[in-house]
């Protein structure tokens, strides 16, 4: 995986979750808190999800083959939304039915000392793994708000441990409010509570992880800057006269399909045409390193076939971009 898949940062949540889902599980063995119970799932959960992204980014650095011809790139998308799917059965679905469960049936928190000392313990872990992930990803996010960068990145692994990072911070925050209003009120329910809201929590960044990694293993198309620089690379070359269509689609995160429908001039010879396709393709590829497969189709530009519906929203983009640099 590249430095892009953020392998530091996911590293650095395995290895907190993993000490931090232990220290949980002993706290509950010693407290009985459905709040430590959940958080021990939740924990366990989250290591497995980052072994999964760490599988993901293994499989994906496998060569192309005859049945998959553009390679496997976009494994580390489907072991994401894996991920987000067992975020929400299993981390979710337990802690509410735990906290259901505890509401019917309340006790009070036992050894609370056990409770407090590996939730702070927690939290200071958690707030190493976060730190990380932050520093990891802000290489990459630019100018971008975090929100901007979850919902635009093409490399899953960071928004992902970024997401889950927050979320296993705030479910300490609500796991440790659950147990010390139990503690000071004597009443179980709380302890309930704090687990219900940890399950509700988990629930609402599962769906968030799963709508923006199904956006990415259904096709995303390259952002609206690298599109930009792909029409200037192609336009500077001489013999092109313009754009007609652009297609691309993301094969992994650093990996771009292009496909282009490029005028130029009818007078122009085979060779000239040739030499101008290979002058092109190096011009895209500087501009835009990741545009790794470009297919080129000249063609003469025919106002009436171009303006033709095959895709109207993505034909205008183009046509912008190419009216910017004439």
């Amino acid at each position: 995986m590249s430095a892009g898949g953020g392998t530091k940062a996911i590293i650095a949540a395995l290895a907190a979750n993993l000490a931090i889902a232990a220290a949980k599980f002993v706290a509950f063995l010693f407290t009985g808190s459905s709040s430590m119970v959940a958080e021990s799932v939740h924990s366990v959960a989250d290591s497995g999800n980052q072994a999964l992204l760490l599988l993901g980014g293994k499989r994906a650095e496998r060569q192309r083959t005859p049945s998959h011809p553009f390679g496997y790139g976009r494994e580390r998308y489907f072991y994401a939304f894996v991920v987000a799917v067992v975020l929400f059965t299993i981390g979710a679905m337990f802690s509410l039915y735990e906290g259901i469960h505890k509401l019917s049936d309340p006790h009070p928190v036992e050894t609370p000392a056990w409770a407090f000392g590996v939730l702070i313990f927690a939290i200071a872990a958690e707030g190493f793994s976060f730190r990380t992930a932050i520093r990891e990803a802000s290489h990459l996010r630019g100018d971008q708000t975090w929100v901007s960068f979850v919902r635009r990145a093409k490399a899953p692994e960071l928004p992902v441990v970024l997401l889950e990072d927050l979320g296993a911070l705030l479910g300490l925050v609500f796991a440790l409010f659950g147990v010390t209003l139990a503690v000071i009120t004597g009443n179980g329910v709380w302890d309930g509570v704090g687990t219900i809201m940890i399950g509700l929590l988990l629930a609402v960044i599962a769906v968030v992880l799963a709508m923006e990694t199904k956006s990415l293993l259904i096709g995303e198309g390259a952002n609206p800057e690298d599109e930009q620089r792909i029409v200037a690379a192609l336009t500077a070359a001489p013999v092109v006269e313009r754009v007609i269509h652009l297609r691309t689609l993301h094969l992994g995160p650093e990996e771009l399909l292009v496909a282009a429908k490029i005028a130029i001039d009818h007078e122009d010879t085979a060779a000239e045409i040739a030499t101008a396709i290979d002058d092109a393709e190096r011009r895209v590829r500087e501009a835009v390193p990741i545009a790794r497969v470009i297919y080129l189709e000249p063609d003469l530009y025919r106002e009436k076939k171009a303006a033709a519906p095959t895709d109207q929203h993505a034909d205008e983009r183009v046509d912008q971009h190419a009216d910017q640099h004439r």
